[in-house]
Formats: C-alpha cells, structure tokens, sequence
C-alpha cells in the first residue's frame, strides 16, 4: 500500500514517514499542495494523509482538487482543531481527521479503517439491496437512484452500507462512529453530522423532508425501507 505524506513541517516528516514504513507501507512525502497534486496523478496513492497549513495551496483545497477526480481516502492531519475546520475538510471529502499533537497508535488505526474501508474486496456485504427508488449494490459498490449512478467516497458508502444493513433499526451516534471511522472517533459527532449531510443531498429526493436517512434526536439514525 502507497501513502502519500502531505506537511510541510520536516518534524511531521521524520516522524511519521518512518513509522508507516515500518508498518510495511510505501511512503511518498509531499512538502506543498503543488507537490502533492504531482505526486497524487504520478504515483496514484491508495491513501494521503494530509495537512491544512501548507505553504502554498490551501490544504482543503488539495483536498477539493483531488476528490474532484478520485474517491482515495483522505485523512486530514492539522493542528487546527476547531469544529468549523473539521466540519469543512469534511464537507470536502475527507474521510478523517485527526488533531495534532497525536497518538503515532491512533494515526495507525485511523490508516488501517480507511484502507480497510476503501477495499472493494473487504466488504462483507453482497448482493443488491433496493428501497423504493434507490439501488446499494455491495458488489460493484455502486448506488443507483432512480437508475442513476450516484458516486460515493468509501466512507459515504461505509455509512450508507451500515444504515442499510441494519434498516429501520435505530443506531446510535456511538455505534455508528465506532462502526465507520473506529474506537478513537466515538467522541467526534461531526465527523457523522457532516457525513450524514452530504448523503442526504446525493441520494435523498428532498434532503430537507428525508425519506431514507431519518435522524432520531439525541440517539441516532434510521435507514427506512419501506415508506
């Protein structure tokens, strides 16, 4: 598996460029936006990790470039901590975020679910499931409404897949936060919130009434079936 390490800080360079090397990973480092973009269409990583504060272009915007042509998990990696900051890299297509300083553990664990996420032949579900207009076809990862494909990030599946799976049954925020993004993200809300958000406005008729994707305050969500 190709990482591809976005920060300009040589400390963060040094020290997380050898700790996935020793867990086995190929590791290419990045120390701009512009050189991240290069390295992205010339090595094709299957992961990045990636900074906000990056010297010439915006992180969220390598971020933005790079979802515009690919689903590749992202997992953001900043020191800025603050809820809007999450919640944006999120809207944008990140798939994590994790908070400098950090657990070189945590970052670990955070990889390995968004590796395992993305891999097409790591799902344990099959078959097609269809609730009115919209089609989830675990084999071929795809979602169709009304007969037309709507893409997916690996983790908007993750969660749909989950949702789905376990339809018109309440899960809890808890249980869905640990399900797709692990134990070290239970007490992140927006990562759900915002993910929830952007799932709404792909597959749901009227993202304003949901037909599909129904919230149950202060507990959790609810895929419905059956309308």
């Amino acid at each position: 598996m190709r990482i591809l390490l976005v920060d300009d800080e040589t400390a963060i360079q040094r020290a997380v460029g050898p700790l996935l090397r020793a867990r086995g990973y190929e590791v290419e480092i990045a120390g701009t936006g512009s050189e991240a973009l290069a390295l992205f269409d010339q090595r094709s990583p299957d992961l990045i990790v990636l900074d906000l504060g990056l010297p010439d272009i915006e992180g969220t915007e390598v971020c933005r470039r790079v979802r515009a042509r690919s689903q590749v998990p992202i997992i953001v990696l900043s020191a800025r901590g603050a809820e809007p900051d999450k919640v944006n890299a999120l809207d944008l297509g990140a798939d994590d975020y994790v908070t400098k300083p950090f657990g070189p553990e945590e970052l670990l664990a955070r990889i390995r679910v968004a590796l395992r996420r993305a891999g097409a032949d790591e799902s344990t579900d099959t078959g097609v499931f269809k609730a009115g207009g919209l089609t989830i076809d675990y084999d071929r990862r795809r979602v169709l409404r009304d007969e037309t494909e709507i893409p997916l990030t690996p983790t908007e599946f993750a969660l749909l897949s989950l949702l789905a799976r376990n339809h018109d049954r309440v899960l809890t925020h808890r249980a869905i936060l640990k399900a797709v993004w692990g134990p070290n993200a239970v007490e992140q809300p927006e990562h759900l919130w915002t993910l929830v958000a952007q799932l709404r406005k792909k597959i749901e008729p009227d993202p304003t009434t949901p037909r599909y994707l129904l919230s149950e305050p202060w507990v959790g969500y609810r895929f419905v079936a059956d309308s």
